[in-house]
Formats: C-alpha cells, structure tokens, sequence
C-alpha cells in the first residue's frame, strides 16, 4: 500500500469523530468499512488508477457506510431480514452519506461524496440511488460497489453466517454483467486469490 496522502489524513482526520460514532452504533460497519477501504484500495491499484483517483477511492470505501448514522435503529440494528417500507428507509444511506461528507468542505470531500451517493448503483441500471447504467457510473463507485459485496457475505451476522470464499466468487460471477462492472470483476478474480482480505473456503 501507498503511504498516506495528506488529503486522505486530514479528511480522515475530520471525520474521525464520525467514525467512532458509527462504531458505538454499529461496530460491525465500522470493521466492514475498513476492509473495504483496503480491498477498494487493491482493486484500484490493480486497474491502473492514478494517485489522486486512489485517494479519492480511500476516502470514499473508508465513509460508504457513514450515512447509516442516518438510519433509525429499529431498522440499522434489526436482526433479520427488512421489509420493503424498511429497504426504503434502508436505501437512504448513500444518500446521507454522501451530505454529510460533502458538508466537510475539505480539498476531495466533494468527489468522494459522489462516488459514496452512488457505490450501490448496478451496472445495468438496477441500482439505486439513480439507476445509473455502466460507465455512467463512477469507477471508484463501480470498485467500492465489489469490495463491498465480497466482504458483507465474508462477514459474520446477526441474520446470516459467513460464505466461503468460493460461494462468494460464484455469487459475484452470477451478477457480473447486472449487478457488477464484468472487466472489473476479472481484476478482483485474480487479485483476491492473494489478498489477506480473502475469505476461507
């Protein structure tokens, strides 16, 4: 890994009070959001992006979570599956996220805000917050949207078990080309197989 940008440690900086406090919410999401900062970041490497994009991307994978301060507990912390008025409670996150970054009005706060509000966009166009399709949809979002899928079903929670590493990669292979960015997944393919963010099995 590179070493730190000095953007990247005073934005970081900034937030860091956020950070703690969607830690005593939800632990769990504090932890994903670091794995998926490094996984994001090796992803980014491996498809050629400049050090200003990796910078971006950092900040962006380190906070996709943070607007789940947002979210009432009741649904946040269920532990179970949502209902459909629960997913569109749900589905406010990116949005939130995206405001209370923005609102730092730091050097980068502005692009990493947009890729936030859109890492749950799918590439073909199933997604929310817009229903971007494609290429309209940032890169970094498009990196952020895998990393963060791979590592949720690696997790252990309340309402289900980890998966292996193999169930995973056929889950991600089965929504390549809908859900997820199909040149993108190739890199992850054979970058994941070495990583220490690799699940068992």
């Amino acid at each position: 890994m590179q070493s730190e940008d000095p953007m990247y440690k005073m934005l970081c900086n900034y937030t860091k009070a956020l950070t703690v406090a969607l830690g005593y919410r939800d632990p769990m999401t504090q932890l994903h959001s670091e794995r998926v900062r490094y996984l994001s970041e090796e992803l980014g490497q491996a498809c050629g992006l400049t050090d200003d994009e990796i910078v971006i991307l950092k900040i962006a994978a380190s906070f996709h979570d943070i607007g789940k301060i947002g979210i009432p507990d009741p649904v946040l912390l269920k532990p179970g599956s949502f209902d459909e008025a629960e997913w569109e409670v749900m589905r406010e996150h990116p949005r939130i996220g995206a405001e209370i970054i923005q609102a730092i009005e730091l050097t980068g706060a502005k692009q990493a805000a947009e890729v936030i509000r859109c890492h749950h966009e799918h590439y073909d166009g199933s997604g929310y917050p817009a229903g971007q399709v494609g290429d309209d949809i940032s890169i970094l979002a498009r990196i952020i949207s895998i990393a963060d899928a791979y590592d949720a079903m690696a997790m252990t929670r309340s309402y289900h078990q980890p998966k292996s590493h193999g169930h995973i990669m056929a889950i991600i292979h089965q929504e390549t080309g809908t859900k997820f960015d199909p040149d993108i997944v190739a890199i992850f393919g054979g970058l994941i197989e070495t990583s220490e963010y690799r699940a068992k099995g």
